[in-house]
């Protein structure tokens, strides 16, 4: 017998059985992120707005609707995680095989978890971003401002807490003209964001005059050195991990997370549920900008200086790596283990063909073709409306 409408509805977007009756975040939100415990559905605001009293036909137990239930959509993330890991796997013997000795060395794998940590603390951000249906193009600009900033002479008088300030502080104030530009002012956000990718990068080249700022400080410079390494592995390292456990903690187990997805799978949903989506939209901005104030920081300790052209194409690299991890560019659904592994991808691909002497076009043309073929994969395995 065919179930009613009602009843395919009952989950969340991860598919897992809602405890209320159907509501409004929870009829259009497509699917979430990383576990099959992030919903939009179980956001307080959203049920307790659908009322207490089951819809006529709807069936009243737990058990999850056969079609799209949270087994079937775990299936799949895992699947997609897997792929990631596969494709990473064969680079990795790639690299192995074209450049053993190099390759495998260890102080090439901290290389390119090193180079990877400052890109990856951008990516986690631009994860929150485009679940939530936005996007940010000023991610790249917003670094070099920061870094400049906090290298310059007056900041650096301040020492390691002067510049990790700064750099912070520099990255939540750009993310907080964003958010209000987009949330409060009406702003596209790619016109937002574009106008502040401008802006943040003529600023950083006002302050350097086109000059690199040389960080003199020994405590931050000192955590670029081998002796600063935990067990083998770069403080840097060890800040990207903890930045990814707690981006994934966030979306996946709290309630900003759960409205992080409702508001990019429905937003006039989400309204309706009872969630103040222009007051999300400004968290989320001032997230991304407090990870870009991070991701300066790490690359000021990576470079030892300050320079206007840091960042540069961070935006599109921090995008691609949330898209071929399976973050939809239309909102909706965001996984911070998938984008976490494409930028592991990326910068593997960067670092095999450095050591193998190949030109940088052609590693963009083979970076552009992983990208198309990621989005192709997704709109096959994406059900209806996700896409």
């Amino acid at each position: 017998m065919t179930q009613p409408a009602s009843e395919e509805r009952r989950g969340g977007p991860d598919g897992a059985p809602a405890s209320g009756p159907p509501s409004p975040t929870l009829t259009s939100s497509p699917n979430s992120a990383d576990s099959a415990g992030s919903s939009a559905a179980k956001d307080p605001t959203a049920s307790s707005a659908a009322g207490d009293r089951p819809a006529h036909g709807a069936r009243t137990d737990k058990t999850p609707s056969p079609s799209g239930g949270w087994r079937d959509l775990g299936l799949r993330l895992d699947v997609r995680n897997l792929s990631l890991l596969g494709v990473l796997a064969a680079l990795i013997v790639v690299g192995g095989i074209t450049r053993p000795e190099q390759f495998l060395a260890g102080t090439n794998l901290q290389l390119v978890l090193t180079q990877a940590s400052v890109i990856g603390v951008v990516t986690v951000g631009m994860t929150f971003v485009i679940t939530s249906g936005g996007i940010d193009l000023s991610v790249g600009a917003i670094v070099a401002l920061a870094s400049v900033w906090a290298t310059t002479l007056a900041t650096q008088e301040f020492g390691f807490a002067g510049i990790l300030f700064t750099a912070v502080v520099v990255g939540l104030g750009c993310g907080l003209v964003n958010g209000v530009l987009i949330a409060y002012g009406g702003m596209v956000p790619f016109i937002a964001t574009l106008a502040m990718l401008a802006s943040a990068r003529g600023l950083a080249l006002l302050i350097t005059e086109g000059k690199t700022q040389i960080v003199t400080v020994n405590s931050v410079l000192d955590l670029g050195l081998p002796d600063a390494y935990v067990l083998g592995i770069p403080p840097l390292v060890l800040v990207f991990a903890a930045v990814t456990v707690i981006g994934w903690l966030i979306l996946n187990r709290t309630t900003f997370g759960r409205r992080t997805v409702a508001v990019g799978g429905n937003a006039e949903a989400a309204r309706l549920a009872g969630i103040d989506v222009r007051r999300q939209r400004l968290y989320l901005y001032l997230l991304s900008g407090l990870c870009c104030g991070i991701a300066a920081f790490l690359l000021i300790i990576l470079a030892g200086s300050g320079q206007n052209t840091n960042g540069n194409l961070y935006e599109l690299d921090a995008i691609a790596a949330a898209i071929i991890g399976g973050t939809l560019l239309s909102g909706g659904r965001g996984t911070i283990v998938g984008s976490v592994l494409g930028v592991l991808i990326f910068t593997t691909i960067t670092n095999i063909f450095a050591l193998n002497n190949l030109q940088s076009d052609v590693q963009q043309i083979a970076k552009g073709a992983i990208i198309v073929a990621a989005v192709l994969v997704q709109r096959r395995t994406a059900r209806p409306g996700e896409a």
